[in-house]
């Protein structure tokens, strides 16, 4: 599950949109807000109203401005006016999609409000991206939050604080690190070092709350970014404009100034999916959501400043999906259950006093509700899944022995990250008949 959220990488190339003169205020007199987030699949959903209607955004740095996904019936609900017809191309090899560029649309996070905001409705009923989370997502927000404020990010309490930058006070820290950013078109960059096959390189990084994995790499030979002999081809996500495919591998260091992991997991996605996203040369790959996690962050665009400060996620090991299986919530199915609410009572039989009664059940009652219904949308070629004998579109029915609708998806999923050799038994759906498969969990990086 920690990957195919590279999803939201998607729109990364509304690069060329222009600049937006509108601006948030904070409603209160401290100049201050706490906003509580979820962190699902290492990403942050907020809570956002748009136009007196609450729904979720992905908060991403990667993005330089506000989308809304146009599975909704945008013009009725969300009363979006104002618009002009644009089209936009980002991650994949697909045409570019068509949107509505909508502007004067209120928006507020927490008592933060702007009057006066730009959207981009995209028009494409395959970017739900819902889903693959498996919870609601009705759109993405980034600059234009981050440029107003300064932002703190709390992985470990799941808490985002918006602040006025002439009211926040910075408090000595001995344990961070504050590292200089840069800016191309909107989206901060800072330098690190990654270290392949004893070489420490440095490397210009995107920083991408709104991508899943841990790090990206776009490989070049002249400075020894290139892939280790173990590796696996794979599924990404989607991007904006088409999926996106490349190779997992791990490298032994990454550091960020004092700040060191190791043995990282790391993608390094085909370029032809690049093509329209890689416009800042000096660009060496992008720091996501399994790396951003692991510190809490004070990210001040105004002064150009990321503040990182190691969390107790920090010395995690970075797992992957041992699998081969990405699932998605494809709808709903009916389960029939047990009704314990329902009984009939009555005298207990033989007793003659009539002083001794007890409850007899004398027929089961059942009921029919509706649980989620997980497919597999992405089998990895060769995987330990692939091997046994599951095909996309078969449906789950339950794990280890256990119902599927007893988990959330997250739940699921993250039972594919479990130590090699973990024994998994599924029983899925496939044209209407239950088929049983047992695999084994295998890491190929294992030594």
């Amino acid at each position: 599950m920690k990957k195919y959220i590279w999803i939201i990488i998607i729109f990364f190339s509304l690069n060329n949109l222009g600049y937006s003169q509108s601006k948030f205020v904070i409603q209160n007199k401290k100049g201050s807000d706490k906003i509580h987030f979820k962190l699902i699949n290492n990403l942050i959903i907020i809570p956002v109203e748009i136009n007196g209607v609450e729904l979720s955004f992905l908060l991403d740095t990667g993005v330089n401005k506000s989308i809304i996904f146009n599975f909704l019936n945008i013009t009725d609900t969300l009363q979006i006016k104002d618009t002009e017809t644009i089209y936009l191309r980002g991650l994949g090899e697909g045409e570019a999609i068509k949107a509505l560029k909508s502007k004067n649309n209120i928006l507020k996070v927490g008592d933060a409000i702007n009057i006066s905001q730009e959207l981009y409705a995209v028009y494409n009923p395959n970017l739900n991206f819902a889903p693959r989370l498996g919870a609601p997502l009705h759109g993405i927000i980034g600059y234009d939050l981050f440029k107003d404020f300064v932002v703190e990010v709390n992985y470990t309490t799941k808490k985002l604080t918006l602040t006025n930058p002439k009211d926040y006070i910075y408090e000595k820290c001995n344990s961070c690190e504050t590292l200089n950013m840069q800016f191309y078109k909107n989206k901060p960059y800072i330098y690190t070092n990654v270290k392949i096959n004893d070489k420490h390189i440095p490397v210009k990084m995107l920083i991408d709350s709104g991508g899943s994995d841990a790090l990206w790499l776009f490989e070049e030979d002249s400075l020894g970014i290139h892939l280790d002999n173990k590796y696996f081809e794979d599924f990404l996500g989607h991007g904006l404009t088409g999926s996106v495919y490349g190779k997992r591998s791990r490298i032994e260091e990454f550091s960020i100034k004092n700040f060191t992991l190791k043995n990282v997991n790391v993608s390094f996605p085909e370029p032809t999916s690049l093509i329209y996203v890689k416009q800042h040369k000096e660009r060496n790959g992008s720091i996501a959501g399994n790396v951003l996690k692991r510190f809490n962050l004070i990210i001040d665009y105004q002064n150009s400043s990321i503040t990182f400060d190691k969390n107790r996620m920090f010395s995690e090991p970075f797992n992957y999906n041992k699998s081969g299986i990405e699932l998605e919530q494809d709808g709903v199915r009916l389960v029939r259950q047990k009704d314990y609410n329902y009984a009939n009572t009555g005298d207990f039989l033989g007793s003659e006093s009539n002083t001794s009664k007890t409850t007899v059940v004398l027929s089961t009652q059942y009921k029919l509700t509706l649980k989620p219904a997980y497919s597999i949308v992405e089998l990895r070629k060769d995987s330990p899944a692939e091997k046994a004998g599951l095909k996309v579109g078969d449906y789950l029915l339950s794990i280890n022995n256990k119902s599927t609708d007893r988990y959330s998806l997250q739940e699921i999923m993250q039972m594919f990250y479990e130590d090699k050799d973990e024994r998994i038994k599924i029983v899925i759906e496939r044209d209407g008949i239950p088929l049983t498969f047992v695999f084994y969990l295998e890491d190929i990086f294992k030594q």
